[in-house]
């Protein structure tokens, strides 16, 4: 389904803990992680979808989670030529996305990434809201800058994170002296990436 600018209606979903940290997921087989995303069907309303998603690509229901807010208009990313199948060249562009802000209210067991037969994570971990992008695919980074910019209105942050951690992501700023001499989204080299894949919860019997 497809509107007429060659736009595919999507919901995009930032799972948030108790403290402001994003469910973040790595895609099957692949050294790319994302937030979950997926198409809305025909006859579904934006939140109806961002529930279908919820459930086949992390495990979670309705009741595991409180929607704490959502972008007030689409979000747009179009897809470069080789990502998308030949048949489709020419009418179809991108995603145009709205975002649901979620707090996830179950244990972290609830989680489930494999009920389905084709799932899309393999492996997911909590991190800062504000999420390196270098390691998310280019064509989608603006848009998850957009999404977290606008949706970070409404959390409350400690008193102590101070005005400009509590607004600036975190590779526009400086690192945290508390966590440490951490690379910025450009340039991320391969010793913090591998440990912050030591921290990530596998799935068994995928890689």
């Amino acid at each position: 389904m497809l509107d007429r600018e060659g736009f595919r209606p999507n919901v995009g979903i930032i799972l948030l803990n108790a403290q402001n940290e994003v469910w973040w997921g790595k895609r099957v087989r692949e050294h790319s992680w994302q937030f979950p995303q997926g198409g809305i069907k025909y006859g579904e309303t934006p939140e109806q979808a961002m529930y279908r998603e919820l459930e086949e690509e992390i495990g979670l229901r309705q009741e595991h989670v409180k929607i704490v807010g959502r972008t007030r208009d689409w979000l747009r990313y179009e897809v470069p030529d080789h990502f998308i199948k030949r048949e489709i060249r020419g009418h179809y562009r991108g995603q145009k996305q709205i975002w649901f802000l979620l707090r996830m209210v179950a244990r972290d067991n609830e989680v489930n990434l494999r009920l389905t037969d084709h799932p899309e994570f393999d492996a997911w971990r909590w991190h800062d809201y504000w999420v390196p992008l270098d390691v998310v695919i280019e064509f989608k980074r603006d848009v998850y800058q957009r999404a977290l910019q606008e949706l970070s209105r409404f959390l409350s942050w400690p008193a102590h994170a101070g005005q400009e951690r509590r607004h600036t992501p975190r590779y526009l700023r400086q690192p945290h002296p508390q966590r440490g001499q951490q690379a910025t989204a450009q340039t991320v080299p391969a010793e913090p990436q591998r440990a912050a894949e030591q921290q990530m919860v596998l799935v068994p019997g995928k890689r």
